[in-house]
């Protein structure tokens, strides 16, 4: 029966019966965007305007000397230029400490950690860090000696994998000599939650010129994330930090001593050392004028990381936009080309058939 119909009712019965396939292959591709839509915004979780889910997990560290005895293989370790690593107490478990000797003063170490902007170019697997707020304190009892904290955007990871974090920090150089952080719960971050610790203290045989420093870290990660990446960041990411430090602080150094120097006004060393004349008189309303300019600088550096966080969410959902409805493009095109290829089979067939 079917040899008696006409080419054209023989096209229009094929398409007919492809329809369902034509279908289910558009479904595919829909299913195939909307997965792609959502996996992009699960692994772009964070968020600038949104608080994190939770206002802390992981134990923050409190600042102050950790009291860690070293033993003679502590010593030797130390000694030929490799980090140390170690246990500390908290709560009902133990954290990962690491210790390293640096061939720099503290000042200079404490100029390399504090200078978040540029994490990118020194830390690795860090692609980006920029402090969005800074708001400085007036040490006291009641606040335990807190002179500023610090709050910076980083990303970290790896090429096919980033991850996004907003962190607290906590400076307490003067007095405890270290730095902790937390993550800021008012954003929300890839990282379920995470803390740490910096110690900084001259160095017991050379403390004008060598540094000791501790580093300890918590971390805790969505299940989303690929176990090497949490493997790294849990265990390697201890060692590396110190690494990076000794790095970057005793090429700093050697730059000094190249010129002749061993001067101490730097950024950190400066909010110990230099402390002005000791019977300075300012005019009158100088100190209150520096205070307004110093609030205005701050909120103009808060609106414009603002702005910047707000372009770059807005520049993530239009790459997801773009990359659905071009993987939907594609699969259509794919589509219409195998419908186009089955015609044109057929009709060659049929004008054989007619030929013979």
């Amino acid at each position: 029966r079917s040899s008696s119909l006409s080419p054209y009712s023989k096209l229009v019965f094929l398409t007919t019966a492809m329809m369902p396939l034509f279908r289910f292959l558009i479904g595919i591709a829909l299913v195939s965007t909307s997965s792609l839509v959502s996996n992009v915004a699960v692994v772009e979780a964070s968020n600038f305007s949104k608080a994190h889910a939770h206002t802390g997990k992981v134990e923050p560290f409190s600042p102050g000397d950790p009291k860690i005895k070293l033993d003679g293989k502590a010593s030797s370790i130390l000694k030929a230029g490799k980090p140390y690593q170690t246990q500390v107490q908290s709560g009902d478990g133990g954290r990962g400490l690491v210790i390293q000797d640096v061939d720099a003063p503290t000042h200079v170490v404490w100029d390399r950690i504090l200078d978040f902007d540029n994490y990118g170019s020194m830390v690795p697997k860090c692609f980006e860090s920029k402090n969005y707020k800074i708001i400085d304190h007036k040490p006291t009892k009641a606040n335990n000696f807190l002179e500023k904290e610090i709050f910076t955007r980083m990303k970290v990871g790896f090429p096919m994998l980033k991850l996004e974090y907003f962190v607290r920090h906590f400076v307490y150089i003067q007095h405890h000599k270290a730095l902790t952080w937390t993550l800021d719960y008012t954003k929300e971050s890839d990282f379920d939650d995470s803390c740490g610790y910096w110690y900084i203290a001259p160095h017991p045989d050379n403390p004008e010129e060598k540094t000791r420093l501790y580093y300890s870290v918590g971390v805790s990660m969505f299940d989303w994330v690929p176990k090497f990446v949490v493997d790294f960041m849990s265990s390697k990411a201890l060692t590396d930090a110190t690494a990076w430090v000794k790095k970057f602080s005793e090429i700093e150094w050697a730059k000094e001593v190249a010129k002749g120097g061993t001067s101490r006004s730097s950024s950190a060393g400066a909010q110990v050392k230099n402390k002005g004349p000791l019977f300075a008189l300012p005019f009158f309303g100088n100190k209150k004028k520096q205070e307004e300019e110093e609030r205005l600088a701050r909120e103009a550096a808060e609106k414009a990381a603002m702005e910047a966080q707000a372009a770059l969410e807005e520049k993530k959902k239009l790459f997801v936009v773009r990359a659905g409805f071009r993987r939907y493009l594609l699969v259509s095109l794919v589509v219409v080309l195998a419908a186009y290829k089955i015609n044109t089979i057929v009709a060659g067939g049929f004008l054989k058939e007619k030929s013979a």
